[in-house]
C-alpha cells in the first residue's frame, strides 16, 4: 500500500513517514502540493493524508480540485482546523476521514487502516464523470446502462480512468496491452464504437473526452 502525505511541518512529516513505514506501508512525503499531482498520476497511491494549512493552496481547495478532475483516491485530512464547520468543509470537499491535531499516532494508524480497508472493497471499480468501470465483471456502466467489454477494452479504459487528465501515448498503450503501435488505433476505434469515450490528440495519443 502506497501512502502520500502532504504536510508543511518537516518534523511532523518525518514522524508520520517513520510511523507509517513501521506499519509496513510505502510512504512518500511532500511539503507542498507542487509535485503531488504528477505523483498521483504516475504512481496511483492508495491514500492521501493532507494538511489544510498548506503553502500556495488550502487543503480543502486542493482536494476539491482533485475530485473535480476525476481523481477518486481516498483522502484523510490531518489538520489543526478543528471546528465543526471545518470538519464539515472537509467531508463536503470529498474527504474519507478527518483527524484534528493534536492526535495520537495510534488513532492515526487505526483510521488509516480503516479507510484503506473500506476502499479496498471498492477497488474493483473506477469512476470518471457519469461512468463506472467494473474491472471484475468487464462492464462499463454509463448511468444505468451496462456495456460489456473485452479484457483488452477493460485494460485500455483502466489506463485512462486512473489518469483522467493525461494524454496517454500510443507507445504506452501498446506496451500495456502488449500489442503493436499500429494496432492501437484499431483497439481504440473498437472501444469507441461501443462507447464514444476517447479522443485522439494528434501526434501523441489519446485522452478521455
Amino acid at each position: 500500500m502506497l501512502i502520500a502525505i502532504i504536510e508543511d511541518e518537516k518534523d511532523l512529516l518525518e514522524l508520520l513517514e517513520f510511523n507509517l513505514q513501521e506499519e509496513g506501508y510505502d510512504v512518500v512525503g511532500f511539503l507542498n502540493t507542487k509535485k503531488i499531482k504528477d505523483f498521483i498520476i504516475e504512481e496511483n497511491p492508495d491514500l492521501l493524508i493532507v494538511d489544510r494549512n498548506l503553502p500556495y493552496v488550502e487543503g480543502v481547495n486542493f482536494v476539491k480540485e482533485l475530485r473535480k478532475e476525476g481523481f477518486n483516491i481516498p483522502v484523510i485530512f490531518l489538520t489543526a482546523k478543528n471546528s465543526e464547520e471545518n470538519i464539515l468543509e472537509g467531508f463536503e470537499a470529498g474527504a474519507d476521514d478527518y483527524i484534528t491535531k493534536p492526535f495520537s499516532m495510534a488513532e492515526l494508524k487505526a483510521r488509516v487502516k480503516a479507510v484503506l480497508k473500506r476502499n479496498k472493497k471498492l477497488s474493483s471499480f473506477l469512476a470518471y464523470k457519469n461512468y463506472k468501470l467494473d474491472l471484475e465483471n468487464y462492464v462499463l456502466i454509463d448511468n444505468e446502462k451496462k456495456i460489456p467489454l473485452t479484457k483488452n477494452e477493460i485494460k485500455l479504459l483502466e489506463i485512462f480512468f486512473k489518469n483522467p487528465t493525461r494524454v496517454i501515448s500510443r507507445e504506452e498503450i501498446a506496451n500495456i496491452l502488449d500489442i503493436s503501435e499500429k494496432s492501437v488505433n484499431v483497439a481504440v476505434n473498437r472501444l469507441n464504437h461501443k462507447i464514444n469515450i476517447l479522443t485522439a490528440v494528434r501526434g501523441i495519443g489519446y485522452k478521455l473526452r
